[in-house]
C-alpha cells in the first residue's frame, strides 16, 4: 500500500511557494486557462517521461505539485514517490487557491476558453447517459446498455479514484495544446 503524500493547503503554500518547484500536472489547455504563478505544465500522463527532470527540481528546491482540486496532483505524487521522488500536494489545487484569493497567470488570455477536466467529463458522461436513455427508447432496449456502462464507470471511477475518461478526454487536441 502506497502512503498518502505530504499534504498543504491554500495558505501554508501562499507562504512557503518560493521554497518549491510548482508543478501543474492538468492537460496544457487547463493550464492554459490559469495556473499559480510559476507553475510548469507536466501533465499527469507525462509523469513517467519526466522523472529526471523532476528529480532535479525536487533536489534543488522540492516540488509543490498542483492540479484543480487536488486528486490529481496526489496521484502524482504518489507516482513519484514510487520512483523515490519526494512531493507534496497542494490540498483543493487551482480552485482553492483562487477561491482564497491569489492570483493564476493566465498567459492565454480568455480564461474562460477551456472548461476544467472535471467538468469536460461531467458534459461527456451526461451526454452519453441521456443518449443511451433516448436510443434505448427510440431505437432499441439494448442502447441503455450504453447508460448503465457510463453508470459503471462512475461508480468505479469513485471508488479507484481514477478517472478512465478523463484520461481519454485529455488526449483530445483541444486538451493537448499548450
Amino acid at each position: 500500500m502506497t502512503s498518502s503524500p505530504a499534504l498543504l493547503d491554500v495558505e501554508q503554500a501562499h507562504a512557503r511557494h518560493t521554497e518549491f518547484s510548482i508543478v501543474d500536472v492538468r492537460t496544457p489547455a487547463e493550464y492554459a486557462s490559469g495556473h499559480l504563478p510559476g507553475a510548469l505544465n507536466v501533465p499527469l500522463d507525462r509523469i513517467g517521461r519526466s522523472l529526471p527532470e523532476l528529480r532535479r527540481a525536487a533536489e534543488d528546491k522540492g516540488l509543490l505539485l498542483v492540479c484543480a482540486s487536488g486528486s490529481r496532483s496526489q496521484n502524482a505524487a504518489r507516482t513519484l514517490a514510487g520512483h523515490g521522488i519526494a512531493a507534496t500536494s497542494l490540498t483543493g489545487g487551482t480552485s482553492a487557491w483562487s477561491a482564497h484569493g491569489h492570483p493564476l497567470d493566465h498567459p492565454a488570455g480568455d480564461p474562460r476558453r477551456v472548461w476544467a477536466m472535471e467538468r469536460q467529463v461531467r458534459l461527456t458522461a451526461g451526454s452519453l447517459v441521456l443518449l443511451g436513455l433516448v436510443l434505448g427508447l427510440l431505437v432499441h432496449p439494448a442502447f441503455e446498455l450504453l447508460s448503465a456502462a457510463i453508470a459503471g464507470g462512475l461508480v468505479f471511477s469513485a471508488l479507484t479514484d481514477t478517472c478512465g475518461m478523463a484520461v481519454v478526454l485529455g488526449r483530445l487536441p483541444f486538451n493537448r495544446r499548450s
